[in-house]
């Protein structure tokens, strides 16, 4: 501790030899003490592991660094990449790209958050803190900030948004409209498998038994950077073997069919890509076409309210109202937890448990009589 010149004072902490040298972190203040409390900060850092001998970054430096580690070792899918790099440079670099990574506070992180809240809905702003906090964490485990400051962070809580549900006589008329349709097999397997969007886009021949009414989830189709990519699916529960029902099969062995006339029609220009759902010369198809074809459907049978993606949520609800279990709808559905199950299909529950009150009636005796001497 010492007076570096009037009205400054500098303390240091020894760091110890590295790469050869004897290492120092000299820090200023105005006041003596006040210099006294940021040296025993840093022999606290010091203690806790923090790299103090890093060369200083900014927030924007240490983004940018983490992303390219990321795509680097090749463990992050592309299409998480791209959404990181999407938060990084539309967010978090605008709002937090100057300070310095070892500077950041909660009080930084909040503010960012109560920002994005005046434009942005609940579920995207705890995605945007969300790469923020995994960058941090990194940046933790590197020994190059004590601590995690995003975890202090307050987010806005998500209400749960009720949808209404499709109902198996609307399930029918939607069908009907698609009957004989050249996406009527996707739509079929998007009702009664449960399948993503991208996982259907991404079926291949090889991986559908209609012999063994089952089907394998093995890869997906997604847009990474402007262009269509297969890509492994999201999780690794979402790799996954799907029963079948009959007329799903039977509808696949349809759609076999028109692809076959399809291909001998264009026949040099034909791709063959083994894509079940494959354009009209054989390539991926562009998901926004299935959206439009829907759109049509969902119109024409009067179900204007209805998305695509619920027909996944649909039959996850025809299967608990069926009576089936929370766990096996989780591994139908490929969700990574049967919490995320739970949270989802909450709504279907209470009636599940109503249906068990009855069942103790039955059981019982609907007047009593039955527990009686």
């Amino acid at each position: 501790m010492y007076e570096f010149k009037p009205g400054l004072w500098a303390a240091s902490v020894d760091l110890g030899w590295i790469d050869g040298k004897r290492r120092r972190k000299v820090v200023y203040a105005p006041t003596e003490a006040e210099a006294i409390v940021k040296r025993d900060a840093l022999r606290r850092a010091l203690t806790l592991g923090v790299n103090l001998a890093a060369p200083p970054r900014t927030i924007k430096e240490w983004l940018t660094e983490w992303l390219t580690e990321k795509e680097r070792d090749g463990s992050t899918k592309p299409t998480t990449i791209a959404r990181y790099r999407q938060v990084i440079d539309g967010h978090l670099i605008p709002q937090l790209g100057r300070i310095k990574l070892d500077k950041l506070s909660p009080r930084d992180v909040q503010r960012l958050v109560a920002q994005l809240r005046d434009k942005m809905a609940p579920a995207s702003v705890i995605k945007v803190h969300g790469v923020l906090r995994v960058a941090l964490a990194d940046a933790l485990r590197l020994d190059l900030v004590e601590r995690n400051v995003a975890k202090a962070a307050k987010l806005p809580r998500l209400g749960r948004v009720e949808r209404r549900a499709l109902t198996p006589a609307e399930a029918r008329k939607l069908l009907t409209e698609v009957a004989g349709d050249r996406l009527e097999a996707f739509f079929v397997l998007a009702l009664t498998t449960g399948l993503r969007r991208g996982e259907l886009l991404g079926l291949r021949w090889i991986d559908v038994e209609t012999d063994e009414k089952v089907l394998f989830v093995r890869q997906t189709l997604q847009r990474v950077n402007g262009q269509l990519c297969i890509v492994s699916p999201k999780t690794h529960r979402s790799t996954r073997p799907v029963p079948m029902a009959r007329f799903a099969c039977e509808a696949l062995i349809r759609h076999r069919e028109v692809q076959d006339r399809e291909k001998a029609a264009t026949e040099e220009l034909w791709r063959e890509s083994g894509l079940v759902f494959a354009n009209t010369l054989g390539g991926p198809m562009e998901p926004r076409n299935v959206n439009r074809r829907f759109e049509q459907a969902r119109k024409a049978a009067g179900l204007e309210w209805l998305r695509l993606h619920d027909l996944r949520h649909a039959f996850a609800t025809f299967l608990l109202h069926d009576g089936q279990e929370l766990r096996t709808v989780m591994e139908l559905l490929g969700h990574s937890t049967i919490r995320l199950t739970a949270d989802t299909y909450g709504h279907v529950l209470p009636a599940k448990a109503r249906d068990a009150a009855d069942g103790i009636d039955r059981i019982m005796g609907e007047d009593g009589e039955a527990g009686k001497p």
